[in-house]
């Protein structure tokens, strides 16, 4: 007698507990969804921090010459070897000195860590991370940047570097379109 009512308490508590995840999933059905609308609402409401680690971008002077020196310090620095540097000692005509010139700053974004080791390890100012996050390519080889050829704009998203849209405390930038 005492095994069918261990039997029909355990049933009993098996639907109670099947009610209850019904209950919760028909509540969760009329609740408010809060899901970003991405790619349709990038340009309008998405807000990314300014500390968000993206992709690595050399930083710029007034003349718009890159602040490299070629110390191969970033390189060192990389735990799993992103960033390869060539680079020639050449005569400076300033100074009649032998000095190390920047030949090619190659950075593969695939390869990436975003632990931003790099840049720590940089005298110079020279790298830094940017929140621009749309890096995805077909073909992988597309990943491996030049940094020293190519000069970055900002990211394909109107504000970016700024952050994009304005984020608001205790709400979400959801919406459509």
């Amino acid at each position: 007698m005492e095994n069918n009512q261990s039997y029909f308490k355990g049933a009993a508590a098996g639907i109670k507990s099947l009610l209850i995840g019904f209950g919760v999933t028909f509540r969760e059905h009329f609740t408010k969804k809060i899901t970003e609308q991405y790619p349709e609402n990038r340009k309008t409401r998405l807000h990314v921090s300014k500390r968000h680690r993206g992709r690595l971008v050399f930083t710029r002077d007034e003349n718009g010459n890159h602040k490299c020196v070629a110390c191969t310090m970033c390189e060192k620095a990389c735990p799993n070897g992103t960033i390869t540097i060539k680079s020639e000692m050449r005569e400076d005509p300033e100074t009649g000195k032998k000095k190390r010139f920047l030949i090619d700053y190659q950075y593969d974004l695939g390869e990436c860590m975003f632990c931003q080791l790099c840049v720590n390890a940089c005298n110079f100012g020279a790298i830094e991370f940017t929140n621009d996050f749309e890096n995805s390519v077909f073909d992988r080889a597309k990943l491996t940047l030049h940094l020293d050829k190519e000069k970055y704009e900002g990211g394909s998203l109107p504000n970016l570097i700024d952050g994009g849209a304005e984020l608001e405390i205790g709400k979400f930038n959801t919406g459509t379109k």
